[in-house]
C-alpha cells in the first residue's frame, strides 16, 4: 500500500463554484454552469512532485488542471518507472474511478507545478450517472487517453530516442502552456525509458542545433518548429486527438 492519499492545498476561502478566475481546463470549459455546480469543484494548488494517485491507493478525487503538468507512470518492483501518460489543461485525472475503479493502478504526480480544481469522486460519479454532457466528455477523454497510450507504446518500440525526446518536449510545452521546464537528465531518461548518458548526448545535440537551451536543470525551448521537424508523427496524432475530443459526437445515446 502506498502513502496516504495526497490532497493538494486548497485555496483559502474556496467555494464549490469557482468564480475567482476563468476556467482553463478544456473539459470544464465545455460544461454548463449547473454541471460545474454539481461537481462541487474546489480550487487546488498542484505543488511540484506531489502525488495525486499511487498504486493501490483509493481514488478520492478527480483533478482538472488549469496550469501545470502531471505524469502517469508504471512502477516496477525494483522501483523503476516509465511514463505512460501526461496530463495538462486538456485532461482529467482519475477518470477510471467513473468506470468503477476504486483504487489507482498507476502513480500520478506533478512534473510542473500549477493549479486547477478537484471534484470529490462521489459527486463526479453521481454526475456521470446522469448520462449528460459530463458523461459524454469523460468517455471521449477516456478514448483520447487510450489513443495516447497506444500511440506511445508503438512510438517507444519504433522511433529513435531523439524523435521521442522531441515529441516529449513538445507535449510538455503544450500541456503546461510554457516553454521552460525544470527537468534533470536523470528524470528525463527515466520518463523515456533510456539511460542518462543517452539523454545527455541527445540534449547536447538539440542544444547544438539551437532547438533548446539547457542550464542547471532548466530546459528552454527555442525552436518549436525545429522540434516538430525532429519529432515522430506520434506527436501530431496525440495532439490532434486531444485538441478535438471535446467536440466529438458521442454517437449512441446513453
Amino acid at each position: 500500500m502506498g502513502p496516504p492519499e495526497y490532497k493538494p492545498t486548497a485555496c483559502p476561502g474556496a467555494q464549490s463554484l469557482p468564480t475567482a478566475r476563468p476556467l482553463k481546463n478544456a473539459l470544464l470549459k465545455a460544461l454548463d454552469p449547473d454541471v460545474i455546480t454539481r461537481l462541487h469543484l474546489h480550487p487546488v494548488t498542484f505543488e511540484l512532485e506531489h502525488e495525486l494517485e499511487f498504486p493501490g491507493a483509493v481514488i478520492g478525487y478527480l483533478y482538472f488542471i488549469d496550469e501545470g503538468m502531471a505524469s502517469m507512470t508504471t512502477t516496477f518492483r525494483n522501483g523503476a518507472q516509465i511514463e505512460v501518460g501526461v496530463f495538462g489543461y486538456k485532461s482529467v485525472i482519475g477518470v477510471s474511478a467513473l468506470m468503477g475503479s476504486k483504487c489507482s493502478l498507476n502513480r500520478v504526480y506533478t512534473q510542473i507545478a500549477g493549479r486547477g480544481y478537484r471534484s470529490p469522486v462521489e459527486e463526479a460519479r453521481r454526475e456521470f450517472a446522469l448520462g449528460g454532457a459530463f458523461q459524454r466528455l469523460a468517455l471521449s477523454y477516456v478514448q483520447a487517453q487510450l489513443v495516447q497510450v497506444i500511440q506511445l507504446a508503438g512510438c517507444n518500440a519504433t522511433h529513435s530516442f531523439e524523435q521521442r525526446l522531441a515529441r516529449w518536449l513538445l507535449i510538455c510545452a503544450d500541456r503546461a502552456q510554457c516553454d521552460t521546464f525544470h527537468m534533470s537528465h536523470e528524470f528525463l531518461s527515466n520518463m523515456l525509458g533510456s539511460t542518462r548518458s543517452t539523454m545527455s548526448i541527445a540534449a547536447a545535440q538539440f542544444k547544438h542545433e539551437g532547438l533548446i537551451e539547457y542550464t542547471r536543470g532548466f530546459i528552454h525551448i527555442l525552436d518549436e518548429d525545429g522540434l516538430e521537424k525532429k519529432a515522430c508523427e506520434c506527436y501530431a496524432v496525440v495532439e490532434d486527438y486531444l485538441d478535438n475530443y471535446t467536440h466529438f459526437d458521442a454517437g449512441a445515446q446513453m
